[in-house]
């Protein structure tokens, strides 16, 4: 076995093809406009030096290293990680030092990374050991990257297959020596092809390298536990040229209001995007949202403002008839007053009808750029904006899967609040009709212990199926 250092060079290899210049160019265009947010993460749980993360030309973003230091559970599986690849990297010369010069973790700071011991220790994990074999401290960290991989699954979306991601810090048969022995073969034999040459367990390993970006990673993951991801658009966004159009319409604007036809727009589409343009740029120009809704759309709408700085302004239109909605007109009389009443002149339009063109055609004094859902906007009226050299762009395009937060936090509103309407009981009320109803005679300490062993620990209990029931202590 050779020695050599975690501070290696990145390694890319580039696809092989009769036809070169195709097979490269074919590469990055199967990948382009996708999203790093997974394989930083991936990157920094399996222990790729933090200069990987800095340098401009390498995928992992620096913003989710520091996010990821700061969380004990993480950094402990990074820490980890990166003692396991520097014992399979200098195995040889580590069994020597501890052999013949009686040397142990701490006192090989040119093979062993002196940091992440120093971090597991600071974080309550002890790796050293008297008289240990290097085979013996890979069981040992695969043990504990066993015992707490799981801890860091709630950092991934909930759209990634979970299980399919934690296989890859799980070596095969790794808490024995034959195990271990099998993956330092595998690994030795085709480091180079190991992403950053650190240890993971991958087998595709021709692959290239595999955290180049979310789209490549997640489908080639998929892909290996003989599976198929299909839903590119959490992991894929908007073209630098989409983004370029709406910070040039920020750029030549004063002040904008972005006003949104709650019955003809995604929230969750909405809010991707906004989360994927830069933040900066948004809230220097952009004075307000506003939202016209109606009492039919989705409940989404009314927490939007929890998850963005943006001030937002919510109107839920009362309907006069049940069939009718009021949204559009007042959209457009809303709009005309924040002109005449506060001087705004740039507006972002959010919808996918065409009963805002009336707008547009009679105010040609106001600046709008226009947010559409692509299968939802029919080509008349796309065929109307680009006659009117309007600009508009696709709320589709925006990547999707960082959008997890406001989706979860939606529908547990909405489960809260069914809840609320439908389960309320008073458990003394019950316990006191039960008294009565079977003419127990208890003692007043009797009932305390009825209540704190049969009561209190009562749980509810859902099947399979969906259906709930409530189980009490026994």
């Amino acid at each position: 076995m050779t020695s050599t250092t975690m501070d290696e060079p990145s390694i890319y290899q580039a696809p092989t093809d009769s036809n070169d210049d195709a097979a490269v160019k074919h590469h990055y265009t199967d990948f382009e406009n996708s999203t790093y947010m997974v394989i930083s993460k991936v990157a920094y749980l399996i222990g790729v030096p933090k200069r990987f993360f800095e340098s401009d030309h390498e995928p992992p973003k620096l913003e989710w290293y520091e996010k990821l230091e700061s969380d004990k559970n993480a950094r402990i599986v990074r820490n980890l990680c990166a003692l396991r690849t520097a014992l399979e990297q200098n195995y040889s010369a580590i069994y020597k030092l501890m052999r013949y010069e009686m040397k142990n973790l701490h006192s090989m700071p040119d093979l062993i990374p002196q940091s992440s011991l120093q971090q597991l220790m600071n974080d309550g994990i002890t790796i050293e050991r008297a008289n240990y074999k290097p085979s013996q401290y890979i069981i040992d960290i695969n043990r504990h990257i066993s015992n707490r991989i799981n801890n860091c699954k709630s950092m991934f979306p909930i759209w990634l297959k979970w299980e399919y991601v934690r296989a890859l810090f799980l070596m095969p048969n790794g808490l024995s020596e034959d195990g271990i022995k099998a993956a330092a073969n595998e690994y030795y034999a085709n480091k180079s092809k190991y992403p950053y040459q650190v240890y993971m367990n991958w087998d595709y390993i021709n692959a290239g390298n595999i955290l180049y970006n979310d789209k490549k990673f997640v489908s080639l993951l998929y892909e290996a536990n003989e599976d198929y991801f299909c839903d590119l658009s959490k992991v894929t966004d908007a073209g630098n040229l989409t983004k370029a159009g709406i910070y040039k319409f920020l750029e030549e604007s004063e002040q904008v209001d972005i006003v949104v036809d709650c019955e003809n727009s995604d929230p969750f589409k909405l809010y991707a995007t906004l989360k994927n343009l830069d933040q900066e740029a948004l809230l220097s120009k952009i004075n307000k949202i506003i939202l016209y809704d109606d009492i039919h759309t989705t409940t989404a709408w009314k927490i939007l403002e929890q998850f963005t700085d943006i001030p937002i302004e919510h109107n839920l239109i009362e309907r006069i008839k049940e069939q009718k909605s009021l949204v559009d007109i007042r959209l457009t009389t809303g709009t005309c007053r924040e002109y005449y009443q506060n001087g705004i002149k740039s507006f972002i339009l959010v919808s996918s009808d065409s009963d805002y063109w009336g707008l547009i055609a009679a105010m040609p004094e106001l600046r709008f750029f226009v947010m559409v859902e692509n299968e939802k906007c029919g080509p008349a009226i796309k065929n109307a904006l680009i006659n009117a050299g309007i600009t508009y762009c696709y709320i589709d395009d925006f990547c999707t899967g960082n959008s997890d937060e406001i989706k979860i936090a939606a529908v547990l509103s909405e489960v809260r609040r069914v809840l609320d309407n439908s389960f309320h009981i008073n458990v003394q009320d019950i316990l006191q009709e039960a008294y009565t109803a079977t003419r127990a005679d208890l003692t007043t300490a009797e009932k305390r212990q009825f209540y704190d062993r049969y009561i209190r620990p009562m749980k509810i209990v859902i099947a399979p199926d969906g259906e709930a029931t409530i189980e009490l202590g026994s």
